[in-house]
């Protein structure tokens, strides 16, 4: 990154993980200025500010008035999450992707994911169901609520030629979510989806994005028979 670039407040917040990471600056050691930070990414200090404050509420620096920003000794130890795109995974197996729009209507919050997905009653949302296909084999059934509030140019978007998935990993920044992982049973519609028996064991996935104060989307993702997860941190 050079101080020639109009930086956001996530681009320095990425900028300065990157060198306390990468051991840049140590464990320890007292960080520039606000100041000194808003000249060298050209910015307004409010900019700094704001990236300094989204690393200390992590845990990653701290900061105290009149002595200035240090980084952690020992910072927290999270998970970062990475929203999968879909259609990456299945390439990545070597197999040929696809996604069909099942459903696409704007309707209301079912009452049961009140809870869940916190947006207000008179927000539009399009629901949609998907489902992604693995060399034509059904892969996983997508089912979601997006708010038009937060992505409204996502109304008119073509859904056959980029899935949902992608298109909001691409265009709809996030700076929270939830997730939630269970098993469950094939109703109906899953069956017939995935071309299986009624009651055949499934695992799910929930998950809840926002920016801010903003609730973006909610999808329950549903995977094939026999499908494993894997992660590394």
């Amino acid at each position: 990154m050079t101080g020639k670039e109009p930086n956001s407040w996530t681009q320095i917040r990425e900028e300065l993980l990157r060198r306390i990471n990468e051991r840049v600056w140590q464990p320890g050691s007292l960080i520039p200025n606000e100041s000194e930070l808003a000249e060298e990414f050209q910015c307004a200090r409010t900019t700094v500010n704001r990236a300094l404050r989204e690393l200390a509420s992590a845990g990653i620096v701290t900061r105290k008035r009149k002595a200035g920003t240090r980084i952690a000794i020992n910072p927290p130890h999270k998970a970062i999450l990475t929203i999968p795109i879909i259609r990456e995974e299945v390439e990545a197996k070597g197999a040929l992707y696809r996604h069909t729009i099942l459903q696409r209507v704007k309707r209301s919050l079912p009452a049961f994911l009140s809870g869940a997905f916190r947006v207000s009653e008179d927000t539009t949302l399009l629901y949609t169901e998907t489902m992604h296909f693995s060399d034509n084999r059904p892969f996983i059934f997508e089912e979601r609520y997006t708010s038009l509030a937060a992505v409204p140019s996502f109304d008119a978007l073509d859904l056959d030629s980029i899935s949902i998935n992608e298109w909001l990993v691409q265009n709809a920044p996030y700076s929270g979510g939830e997730l939630s992982f269970f098993a469950t049973q094939a109703d109906a519609k899953l069956a017939r989806n995935f071309d299986i028996a009624e009651g055949s064991a499934l695992f799910a996935t929930e998950r809840s994005t926002w920016n801010q104060d903003q609730p973006i989307t909610h999808v329950r993702l549903v995977y094939m028979p026999g499908y494993r997860m894997r992660t590394s941190f």
